[in-house]
């Protein structure tokens, strides 16, 4: 699939007045400005983050309230149960708090509730709210959910029973009737970062509580492994107070990491220093796996465990689970594939909406990014549930599709989401009219080259400049994620040295020269551009820059995204 490349500038001024300050290359200065760093007390900020960096938890909305209730729960002995969602976000947020509300008062007082996916659906559950009455619960933490749920915190209150809400979605006018709502987004928030996850959200009331308890200012340091994971897998930007959370973050997961961070490391198969890449590609889809194969209990149940050998037990559950999911996952998206190529006309579409009944409704958001691979444009993957049909949006590059959906709502029984995806139920006599209408709206709004993915490219450099302190400096830009990728680079004009070659018949091994400079790299899945560099024809390659670590031997490489004969 053609692909359009996006050079990014930045203003000459700014980037040359960086690079006075800074000594460094200019290509990495051009960089830094286009990320919003300009000056030499920016860039050390930026690089060199520290914990006083974090803003006071008192400046969230309702924090003072959220305190309060809290205090007076532990003075009068209440029950109190953390509930939260089944996704990485949530399970991190309700280990952190109960492992917390545990440490400073009657452990046998807290308990957790993580809803079940498929009896109970996302967010706040009337079957959650009954259990805490039942079990004579006064107070409910909820995290990273509730902002919405107005009808059953109402319920929870005629029950007697008190709702503190810390979420990160966005709030709707109407606001449930908590005691306390912590969510920066609120319009009156005065909170200075409004980009918190849930767990970000629940770790700043952490914060706040551990000060009125008289704890140390570093008490609460101790959570930030999994306040990390969270913000890694919850695709929030990784810029200002998320990126000291991260960065330390990480350097606790590699020290003194939770024991369930631990066995998920040992389980994975991270030897090395744990990155971000690391926390979202091998930790997190672990994580996620409980909730989408079986119930997310053992995700907190591992995250809270008291030693090694137990978070081990309950990894392993995870470990089994994500093995099931990526089976899932991989037969599902071949059956779909084969739906769309069986289908005349399908492939020309300018959207996708597949449905069968039998696949597994917890892997169906990720058969459709599967599936935006290969057939770039919005997708929808659909199943039965229970009576009726439910499933999961994926959309590409500048397209609302939650827009797209709400164009079809009369044919739908209830929907949710964002700009990039969402969720729908409807049922089954509505799926073909549902695929109609909906090519219907997209047609009608795309453009085309929406339908073209977009590489964007942070600069163009010299093989030359790619020398092991630019690449020290590209790594001390990490953590890495939204508002933050790792940089994308552009080299023109370079040649085959007569060594490239395909590897085992999909990636395409590049050894390339320019200036008497030979550099070698790899291209997964690529294997199709290796007629480009064939007869030593120029040619554009976008690649990131990488290290190969081979018989304990270190060297640069390029991880090419794209290779394009020279214009």
């Amino acid at each position: 699939m053609d692909k359009r490349w996006k050079i990014l500038s930045a203003d000459p001024e700014t980037c040359d007045s960086l690079h006075e300050a800074l000594k460094i290359n200019p290509v990495l200065c051009k960089i830094l400005v286009q990320r919003g760093i300009t000056t030499y007390n920016e860039a050390k900020r930026f690089f060199r983050p520290q914990t006083d960096m974090l803003y006071d938890p008192w400046l969230m909305k309702d924090m003072d309230k959220a305190v309060n209730r809290i205090m007076q729960a532990i003075t009068y002995n209440e029950k109190i149960l953390v509930f939260g969602d089944y996704d990485v976000d949530g399970t991190s947020s309700v280990a952190c708090m109960t492992k917390f509300l545990r440490e400073v008062y009657k452990p046998g007082n807290i308990e957790f509730y993580i809803p079940h996916r498929y009896r109970e659906g996302y967010g706040i559950s009337k079957a959650g709210i009954d259990f805490a009455y039942k079990e004579n619960y006064s107070l409910i933490i909820s995290l990273d959910c509730g902002i919405k749920s107005i009808d059953l915190i109402s319920y929870a209150r005629n029950l007697g029973i008190d709702f503190i809400v810390c979420d990160h979605h966005l709030p709707d006018n109407e606001l449930p009737p908590a005691v306390a709502i912590l969510n920066p987004k609120q319009k009156d928030c005065p909170y200075p970062f409004k980009d918190l996850c849930g767990c970000g959200v629940g770790y700043k009331l952490i914060c706040a509580l551990a000060k009125t308890l008289g704890l140390s200012d570093d008490y609460p340091l101790k959570y930030l492994d999994l306040v990390a994971t969270a913000i890694a897998a919850d695709i929030v930007s990784m810029t200002d107070e998320n990126r000291v959370l991260v960065f330390y973050g990480l350097k606790k997961a590699n020290t003194n990491p939770n024991p369930g961070i631990k066995a998920l490391m040992h389980l994975s198969g991270i030897k090395t220093e744990m990155l971000i890449g690391n926390l979202v590609f091998m930790i997190a889809p672990r994580v996620n796996a409980a909730g989408r194969m079986d119930d997310a209990r053992k995700a907190v149940q591992m995250f809270i465990s008291d030693n090694y050998h137990q978070a081990l037990q309950y990894a392993e559950m995870l470990h089994s689970d994500n093995t099931d999911r990526r089976e899932a996952d991989r037969t599902i998206t071949e059956e779909a594939l084969k739906l769309i190529n069986d289908n005349e006309g399908w492939a020309s579409r300018k959207s996708t909406v597949v449905y069968q009944s039998h696949w597994h409704k917890g892997v169906v958001g990720i058969v459709a990014s599967r599936l935006i691979d290969h057939f770039y444009r919005p997708t929808i993957v659909l199943t039965q549930s229970g009576e009726y049909v439910a499933g999961s949006a994926r959309s590409v590059s500048g397209f609302n599709v939650y827009e797209a959906i709400h164009q079809c709502k009369d044919l739908l029984l209830g929907y949710g989401g964002h700009f990039y995806a969402a969720g729908m139920t409807m049922s089954a006599e509505n799926v073909a009219p549902f695929q109609h209408r909906f090519e219907e709206v997209v047609s009608s709004i795309i453009t085309d080259d929406l339908l073209v993915p977009e590489i964007i490219i942070d600069a163009e450099v010299k093989l030359k400049d790619l020398s092991n302190s630019f690449y020290n400096i590209i790594s001390q830009m990490e953590p890495f994620g939204p508002d933050n990728p790792k940089p994308v680079l552009l080299v023109r004009n370079v040649t085959d040295t007569g060594f490239s070659k395909v590897v085992k018949e999909l990636h395409l091994r590049v050894v390339v020269t320019q200036d008497n400079i030979v550099f070698s790299g790899i291209g997964f899945n690529l294997a199709e551009k290796y007629k480009l560099l064939e007869g030593k024809q120029p040619v554009d390659v976008v690649f990131t820059l990488d290290v190969n670590e081979w018989n304990g031997s270190r060297n640069l490489q390029l991880k090419v995204i794209d290779v394009r004969r020279e214009a």
